[in-house]
Formats: structure tokens, sequence, C-alpha cells
């Protein structure tokens, strides 16, 4: 009788184990399909982005009365391997140059311009919902791989902290990371 509460006892905490296993195994796989998912979005709303403001960087060279190219710079984004903090950096940069230099132009009345400028503005609001959401998640994902017992089943899965999206990392020696 009592080897058979011992076999049982051993069942139910191997059970217990088993079923404690596989609920943080699958807490952290959808944890991270969705980073990943934000990760996609956030790519290709910077795509998006970036094509319109070429669009709109190609109708203001029409208009410039200089044939200096202030957007050189943002046109050879695509050509260069940066993250997708940086190029959000830059393409708000060159949203900025559009905007300064549709005032200079006096063209805030340009309904074609006007339309893509909204677009651009529809863009940074979905952007900026999606890296909210992209660094929620990432944080709770990062949480439960730094607990323990999770952080063993983290380790078999190889399952890795990840940076914030501005690229910050929290662990390093680094205090001064944040810019402006």
């Amino acid at each position: 009788m009592l080897g058979l509460s011992i076999v049982l006892i051993i069942i139910i905490i191997l059970a217990s184990g088993g079923i404690y296993y596989v609920i943080y195994f699958n807490k952290l796989n959808d944890l991270k399909t969705k980073v990943m998912e934000a990760e996609s979005i956030i790519d290709e709303n910077l795509r998006i982005k970036y094509e319109t403001l070429i669009r709109i960087s190609n109708s203001l060279k029409k208009h410039m009365k200089s044939d200096k190219n202030y957007f050189k710079e943002y046109e050879k984004l695509r050509d260069i391997n940066i993250s997708n903090f940086d190029m959000d950096r830059k393409l708000n940069e060159g949203f900025t140059l559009i905007l300064k230099m549709m005032d200079d132009l006096s063209l805030n009345d340009n309904e074609e311009l006007i339309k893509e400028i909204d677009n651009i503005k529809r863009l940074d609001e979905k952007l900026t919902a999606t890296k909210n959401y992209y660094n929620k998640n990432t944080s709770l994902e990062n949480a439960i791989i730094r607990k323990f017992p999770t952080n063993i089943i983290a380790k078999i899965h190889k399952f890795k902290l990840k940076l914030f999206f501005d690229g910050k990392d929290m662990e390093d020696e680094i205090i001064d990371d944040f810019k402006v």
C-alpha cells in the first residue's frame, strides 16, 4: 500500500510538471509569434512609408527651383543595412524635412501632397500602435525567460532575450542609450 502511494505521488508530480512545462512552452511560443507578427507589420509599414516619402520627394523636386537633392540620403536608405528602429528614425527625419519644404514652397494646399501626408500620418499611427504591441509582448516574453523554472524551458528550446523596438538592452552597462 505504501509503495502504491509513493508511485501515485510520483505520477502526480511528474504529470503536474509536464502540464506546467507544456503551458509555459506554449505561452513562450505564443509570445514569440506575437513579436514576430509585430515585426512583420512594422517592416511592411516602414516599407510603405519609405515608398510614400520617395513619391512625395519626387513631387517636391518638380516644384523646387534648385537642383540640389535634399532627399539623396533618404533615397539610399533601401540599399543600406540598418535596423527597423534606425529606419524609422530616418524616415521621421525625412518626413519632417518634407513638411518644412512644403511650407517653404507654399504647397500646403496641393491636394496630391496633402493626401500623401495623410497616408504617412495614418502609417505613423499604425507604427506607434504596433511598436507598443511589440514592446509589450517582448517584455512579457523576456519576463518569462528570466524567471525560474521557466528559464529552464527557455534554455532547452533556445529562447533568447529580445531587445525592445528602440534597440535598448536593459541588461547592459550603458545608461545613456536613450536617443532623442
